[in-house]
C-alpha cells in the first residue's frame, strides 16, 4: 500500500502543485487577496516536495527558496510582524 501511494506522489504530485501554482496567479490576476498566497504556497510546497523526492536540485532551491517569501505574505495577514 506504502508502494502504491509513494508511487502515485511521485507521479502526480506535480501536477497537482502546477495547478496551485497557477490558480495562484490567477486569482493575483484577478486580485483576491489573501487566496492567491493560500493556493500559491500549496504549489511551492508540492513542487518543493516534488524536487527533495527526485533529487532535483534546481527544483528545490528555485521553490524551497520561495517559502520563506510565503512566509513574510502570511506574517503580514495574521498580523504577526
Amino acid at each position: 500500500m506504502l508502494k502504491v501511494t509513494q508511487k502515485f506522489l511521485k507521479k502526480n504530485l506535480k501536477w497537482f502543485a502546477t495547478f496551485f501554482i497557477l490558480l495562484g496567479l490567477l486569482l493575483t490576476n484577478l486580485n483576491l487577496y489573501p487566496y492567491n498566497i493560500f493556493s500559491h504556497s500549496l504549489g511551492v510546497l508540492g513542487w518543493t516536495f516534488t524536487g527533495y523526492v527526485n533529487k532535483d536540485r534546481a527544483i528545490l532551491i528555485n521553490f524551497g527558496l520561495q517559502i520563506p517569501l510565503f512566509m513574510i505574505g502570511y506574517f503580514k495577514l495574521f498580523g504577526m510582524s
